[in-house]
C-alpha cells in the first residue's frame, strides 16, 4: 500500500496536502512518503526473515540520502553500481559489510575506493575485470571477496531495455562458461571467491523467470562446491516489478515463498537488491499545467515538467498514471501531456484518455518514485527540480531546487577567449 490518497477532493501524502507543499516549493518536484518507504522496505525484507539473507537497496533507483538513510536505519545494505552511489550510501551512514558493488563497467579507483572501505562483496562481469580486481587488491594489500555475476540466459519478459539476463545482454558471464571462470578466479591469490550473482532483469511481473534462473544457479552452486570452493552468497539480483496502469505484479510474501521453497535443499546466505518494488509507489511527480491547446482536434497539455525530470515515458514508452489534485467533475478527452522540453519525444502521456485541465492545474504523475529523479537531466539548461519526503504532518526538502548557478557550476571560459 502507499499513503498517497484523496480527502475532501484534495490529494494527500499522509497527512499533508499536495497543494500545500506545491505553495511552499513551487513546480514541479518530486513527493515522497516516509511511511510508505518504511513499510515497503520492511513488507519486502520480513518476507524472507526465515532464511539467512541480506536485503541490499538497489541505489541507482533512488539515490538520495535521505531516502538511503531510511532503509540504513531499517537494517538495509545496499547494491551500487558506481563508486559514487557508494559515496552516497557512506553519506547515509550504510554498513559497508552489507555493500554489494555490481555493474559492468568498474573503473580502478572505484574498485579501490570500495576495497579500502572492505565492502561485503564485488558482483564481477567479465574475466578482465577479475584481473583488474586482483591487481587493485594487490596493490592495496587486500583480498577481496566477490561473487561472479552469472548471466542465466532467461527471459525476464520485461521491456528490451531493461532486461538484463539474457545471452544478447551485456551483463554477466555466460553460464556455459562460468565454471571455467570461476576456476580462473580461484587462482587469483588476491581474490576470495565466495558468491553466485545474477540479474535477469527490471519491472518483471511473473514469478516463473526468477525461478528459472534460480534453477539453473542452483546447480552451479552446487558444482562449485563439489570442487571445494566456499560459496556462501546466492545473490538473486532485484526486478520485482509493481503496479504502474494493470499489471498483476507479485506480492513480496509470494516471490518471497516461491524462492525459500525453491531453494530449500542448499544452505547459503540469499542477497537480494530490490529497489523499484520499494520506492517506485512511494512517489510522485507534482506538476503544473502551464498551456493547454489543440491542433486540427489533437489536445495537449503542457506541463512544466518534461522528458528532463521523468524520462521513463520517453525512454521506454512507460505508463505512468495522471491524476488531479484536485478532483472535481471533468469533461474526459484523449490527450497527450507533454513538458517543455524542444523534443518531440517529450511526453509524460500520449493518446490518454484523461481529463480537460485548466492553465495553472496541478498534476500528480503516480508511481514516479523508482528511476524519476536518477535519471533527471539539465537538458535544455533546465534546473533539477526538488525532492519533498513528507513524514506524518509535515515535509521536508531532501534536495533543493537547482538554480541558474547551479548550471554552470564547474564550467570556466579559458583566457584565450576572455
Amino acid at each position: 500500500m502507499n499513503y498517497f490518497h484523496y480527502k475532501h477532493d484534495k490529494l494527500w501524502c499522509e497527512e499533508v496536502p499536495v497543494t500545500a507543499i506545491a505553495s511552499a516549493v513551487g513546480t514541479p518536484f518530486y513527493l515522497y512518503s516516509q511511511r510508505t518507504l518504511k513499510q515497503h522496505f520492511r513488507v519486502f525484507d520480513a518476507a524472507f526473515s526465515t532464511v539467512p539473507h541480506i536485503t541490499c537497496f538497489a541505489v541507482k533507483s533512488n539515490s538520495n540520502i535521505a531516502v538511503l538513510r531510511i532503509f540504513v536505519i531499517e537494517g538495509s545494505g545496499v547494491d551500487i553500481v558506481s563508486g559514487g552511489e557508494l559515496y552516497r550510501a557512506l553519506q547515509a551512514g550504510v554498513d559497508t559489510r552489507k555493500v554489494v558493488y555490481s555493474g559492468v563497467g568498474k573503473k580502478v579507483d572505484e574498485i579501490e575506493y570500495a576495497l579500502k572501505l572492505d565492502i561485503l562483496m564485488f558482483n564481477a562481469e567479465s574475466s578482465q575485470e577479475l584481473e583488474v580486481i586482483n591487481s587493485c587488491a594487490e596493490r592495496l594489500g587486500k583480498k577481496a571477496l566477490i561473487a561472479l555475476r552469472v548471466n542465466p540466459d532467461v527471459d525476464p519478459e520485461t521491456h528490451p531495455h531493461i532486461s538484463t539476463g539474457l545471452k544478447s545482454n551485456k551483463f554477466g558471464i555466460d553460464i556455459k562458461k562460468s565454471m571455467e571462470e570461476y576456476r580462473r578466479a580461484r587462482m587469483l591469490k588476491h581474490l576470495d571467491v565466495k558468491g553466485v550473482s545474477c540479474h535477469i532483469g527490471s519491472q518483471v511481473t511473473k514469478i516463473s523467470p526468477f525461478l528459472d534462473a534460480l534453477k539453473r544457479l542452483k546447480k552451479l552452486f552446487r558444482l562449485l562446491r563439489e570442487e571445494g570452493m566456499d560459496i556462501r552468497y546466492l545473490d538473486l539480483g532485484g526486478g520485482l516489478g509493481i503496479t504502474y496502469d494493470k499489471e498483476d505484479a507479485p506480492h513480496p510474501s509470494e516471490y518471497a515463498k516461491a524462492i525459500i521453497d525453491a531453494s530449500s535443499d542448499i544452505k547459503c546466505t540469499f542477497i537480494f537488491e530490490p529497489g523499484r518494488v520499494i520506492v517506485g509507489n512511494a512517489g510522485i511527480l507534482v506538476t503544473e499545467v502551464l498551456f493547454t491547446k489543440s491542433n486540427d482536434g489533437k489536445n495537449f497539455i503542457v506541463t512544466d515538467a518534461g522528458m528532463n525530470d521523468l524520462m521513463r515515458p520517453s525512454l521506454y514508452d512507460s505508463f505512468h498514471q495522471i491524476r488531479p489534485v484536485i478532483e472535481k467533475e471533468r469533461e474526459e478527452i484523449i490527450a497527450d501531456v507533454v513538458g517543455p522540453i524542444c523534443e518531440s519525444g517529450d511526453y509524460l502521456a500520449k493518446g490518454r484518455k484523461t481529463f480537460r485541465f485548466e492553465r495553472g492545474e496541478l498534476l500528480a504523475v503516480m508511481s514516479a518514485g523508482a528511476y524519476g529523479f536518477t535519471m533527471s537531466s539539465n537538458y535544455n539548461s533546465r534546473g533539477r527540480i526538488p525532492e519533498v519526503l513528507v513524514r506524518d504532518d509535515k515535509f521536508y526538502i531532501i534536495r533543493k531546487r537547482e538554480v541558474y548557478a547551479d548550471l554552470i557550476r564547474g564550467e570556466e571560459i579559458p583566457d584565450f577567449l576572455r
